[in-house]
């Protein structure tokens, strides 16, 4: 489907090559925010930071064209972790997550203690927090949210669960009482798994329906459903991670006749790009955003201003 070439395969770039690509993302990202006046920087909700030996694996799985991507997918920013913050700020990224996830039960604790101390020594990262449903989820989610975290994240898709499990009702709970954003990968995209796809997350809401749920990707490729999901609960909002970029309107393109009710939501939108697992250049988000044409005032309030209003962040 896709005539990339095998990462696996390719010799790794030149160091002057790799900080000519920086240097050229840097002055395309500093020319966008300039245009809309951004001058306090972007908000990306969904980039990804979890310990060396998960991100790894992650890579490798990339690498290998794994059956939930069924496509070769390059590592753009494979990167050392304290240079891929660097790059995330030298972009003038000004907060950003560590969405971190376990995908077997007993590991959803120990992501969250190293990503408390990622937070701790990162301080423009929203200190992120996950969680599995398994016996003690809620006690160790409320231990998260004693900690500081501000966002959780959740993958339906990898973890192979239900949201709707009963083990994770009171975690849903928690989170909407305390309103802390869950950003969940619950769209069908780029595979569909058993648990995917509006179903699950809508009978999750009827429950909770204060819940502040993120939907990743948009939702992709179920776009029209989440889209009705953010219109009926006044807490959910969507990130655009890979939504309306070249790779991903390949994997599933986004209905032109919902153009009128993205805008409509404007305010419930979040920049996301899913940062460094990504196989394009980080300004080829903004770009896609940029050529849907709804406007400078729907881009200011997608790269920013819902993000800071939602986190509470300064200035």
């Amino acid at each position: 489907m896709c005539a990339d070439p095998d990462p696996a395969a390719a010799p790794a770039l030149p160091d002057r090559d790799a900080e000519a690509a920086a240097a050229r993302t840097t002055a395309a990202v500093r020319a966008f925010r300039e245009r809309l006046g951004l001058h306090a920087g972007l908000v990306d909700v969904h980039t990804h930071f979890m310990p060396d030996r998960v991100l790894a694996k992650v890579w490798d799985y990339f690498d290998a064209a794994g059956p939930l991507t069924g496509t070769a997918w390059p590592i753009t920013y494979r990167h050392e972790e304290a240079e891929r913050v660097a790059l995330l700020r030298r972009f003038g990224v000004r907060a950003f997550t560590a969405m971190l996830y376990p995908h077997k039960p007993a590991m959803a604790a120990w992501l969250n203690s190293w990503a408390a101390d990622f937070a701790a020594r990162t301080p423009d990262c929203l200190h992120t927090a996950t969680f599995f449903p398994e016996d003690g989820a809620a006690a160790y989610v409320r231990r998260a949210v004693e900690a500081g975290a501000r966002v959780f994240k959740a993958h339906v898709q990898v973890g192979g669960y239900d949201p709707a499990d009963e083990r994770l009702d009171a975690v849903w709970g928690l989170l909407a009482e305390a309103g802390i954003p869950a950003v969940v990968h619950c769209g069908s995209g780029p595979a569909p798994g058993k648990h995917t796809g509006p179903g699950p997350m809508a009978r999750v809401l009827a429950r909770h329906p204060r819940l502040p749920l993120v939907v990743a990707h948009m939702g992709l490729p179920e776009y029209a459903d989440f889209l009705a999901l953010a219109e009926r609960y006044r807490n959910v909002r969507l990130d655009t991670t890979m939504a309306f970029t070249d790779f991903a309107e390949r994997l599933g393109p986004f209905p032109p006749a919902e153009l009128p009710r993205l805008a409509d939501l404007g305010d419930r939108i979040l920049l996301g790009t899913d940062f460094p697992n990504i196989p394009y250049p980080y300004e080829h988000q903004l770009d896609a955003l940029e050529r849907l044409g709804l406007g400078d005032d729907w881009l200011r309030a997608v790269c920013h201003d819902n993000a800071a209003r939602l986190f509470s962040l300064p200035g």
